[in-house]
């Protein structure tokens, strides 16, 4: 698995855009398409579910030496050792957590990122110890339609005040993927455009093109 700051393209098993296919195939197509992390992602459902899927995609990533990291649920990254998980920010700030040292899962040796939306957050995040940071919603995105988008300008404020490894996050696809880059993103998460895509794989690899080495 690569160090978390050479990570560049971060993709996700979102079971709101499986549409019906084997979560195990999509991780793999994402492997082979040369995702860097890959989240589980599994809103709505039960924590017992989210651990079936996660001791489903284990083997998938391993072998692929991608990192596995588990959305919402620690407790899960902790049950099938996962080396990531990531929480917004109702639920770690809001939930009364001030430091990530604070949770189980990092003293049990998992690494935390945190969702950012604006940079009063983003320093909070990373005094918080956070690993790394999402910055965005960047554009408007079906994923979290309720949110509003930070534009390029927090892509920009983050290339040049955060030290920490972050990825942006929100709307971006192959059309908007190159302004991303150009205001400073060297890494980037990519949900829809990839999900949605006829062949997963060769999705990614379209985006890895993009992407700074």
């Amino acid at each position: 698995m690569k160090p978390i700051a050479d990570c560049r393209l971060y993709t996700f098993v979102d079971t709101s855009y499986l549409n019906g296919r084997d979560p195990v195939a999509v991780a793999a197509a994402l492997c082979d398409g040369g995702s860097d992390l890959i989240q589980l992602r599994a809103k709505g459902l039960p924590a017992s579910e989210v651990l079936r899927l996660a001791r489903a995609l284990v083997p998938v990533l391993r072998d692929a030496h991608v990192g596995l990291v588990i959305n919402d649920h620690p407790e899960v990254a902790l049950e099938v050792g996962a080396p990531w998980v990531h929480l917004g920010q109702e639920d770690f700030f809001d939930a009364g957590y001030q430091h990530v040292g604070e949770l189980s899962s990092k003293k049990a040796g998992c690494q935390i990122g945190l969702s950012t939306h604006a940079p009063d957050q983003c320093a909070r995040a990373v005094a918080a110890g956070a690993d790394y940071v999402a910055i965005g919603p960047v554009f408007a995105t079906g994923t979290k339609p309720s949110a509003r988008p930070v534009t390029v300008d927090y892509v920009q404020w983050a290339c040049e005040n955060v030290s920490i490894p972050w990825f942006a996050i929100g709307g971006i696809n192959l059309e908007t993927v190159d302004t991303v880059v150009r205001a400073g993103a060297r890494s980037i998460c990519v949900v829809s455009a990839i999900l949605n895509a006829s062949d997963v794989a060769a999705a990614c690899r379209e985006f890895r093109k993009r992407l700074p080495a």
